[in-house]
């Protein structure tokens, strides 16, 4: 590492910083350890877990391979460009199935009952705001969303899965800078009746959660582009042991608080 010493939660850091600063990677040519292509890339030989986090109660698999989620819900675009790499050699990863669900601009999940800030919304039989893609070449999944608004207890985050074959590699959740999601809930209309979040990253129970692994991951955010581009580098363990210590989500909820082992 040249002389270097990073902790997981510095080498986290850096991670962002340097995305943020640089944008987001091109497609071509591979992440190695040592390398720095433009924003994609880790600290020099430094590959860091993405921090495990649990799925959530609104994870269900409508099998749609697509790019565009969207489903004609209303929002702010945005364009996600994931890329997956491998622990330890940062090699992308191709060929990988990557899972995003997240809620719409007013808080809400497709597919599930008593929903809302009065608990009174069902989505039930519908698919928006979930897809899946495979990994190409250089480990790039590219989504087409919109900006997720919030609910009561959470701060805005995306949820993620990533599979190789059946095994589940990784689940996590990505966020977002407070900042811009202040902007965006008080000036775009999907958003403006409902512009203040209850919750912040820094009071969000879940993100703090993953502070022995650096903590909750925060996209770069390029507002300078119409759609919105969000990016980020998922670091996975490809033996899956990372996946199977987080649990179920009744398991890893009472680990956290002190009710489980």
């Amino acid at each position: 590492m040249r002389g270097h010493l990073f902790t997981r939660r510095a080498a986290l850091r850096t991670i962002a910083a340097g995305t943020a600063a640089s944008g987001i990677a091109t497609a071509s040519g591979g992440v190695t350890a040592g390398a720095a292509p433009a924003a994609a890339s880790n600290p020099d030989g430094v590959c860091v877990l993405f921090p495990q986090a649990v799925e959530g109660p609104f994870y269900l698999d409508p099998k749609l391979v697509r790019s565009d989620i969207t489903a004609g819900r209303p929002g702010l675009a945005v364009t996600m460009r994931l890329r997956v790499i491998e622990l330890g050699s940062c090699k992308p990863i191709a060929n990988a199935r990557v899972d995003v669900w997240h809620a719409d601009a007013g808080g809400v999940y497709s597919g599930y009952a008593n929903q809302g800030d009065a608990r009174n919304v069902s989505t039930k039989g519908e698919t928006y705001l979930r897809g899946t893609q495979v990994s190409d070449a250089d480990g790039f999944a590219t989504f087409q969303t919109i900006y997720p608004g919030w609910y009561p207890g959470r701060t805005p985050h995306i949820h993620v899965k990533a599979f190789l074959d059946t095994k589940t590699l990784l689940t996590g959740q990505i966020y977002f800078p407070d900042e811009v999601s202040a902007r965006i809930y008080r000036a775009h209309p999907a958003y403006v009746a409902r512009p203040n979040a209850d919750t912040t990253n820094a009071t969000d129970f879940l993100y703090k959660s993953g502070a022995r692994d650096g903590g909750g991951i925060v996209l770069a955010i390029d507002e300078g582009r119409e759609p919105l581009l969000a990016s980020l580098v998922i670091a996975v363990d490809r033996s899956g042991e990372a996946a199977r210590r987080t649990g179920s989500w009744r398991g890893w909820l009472d680990r956290i608080t002190g009710r489980g082992a």
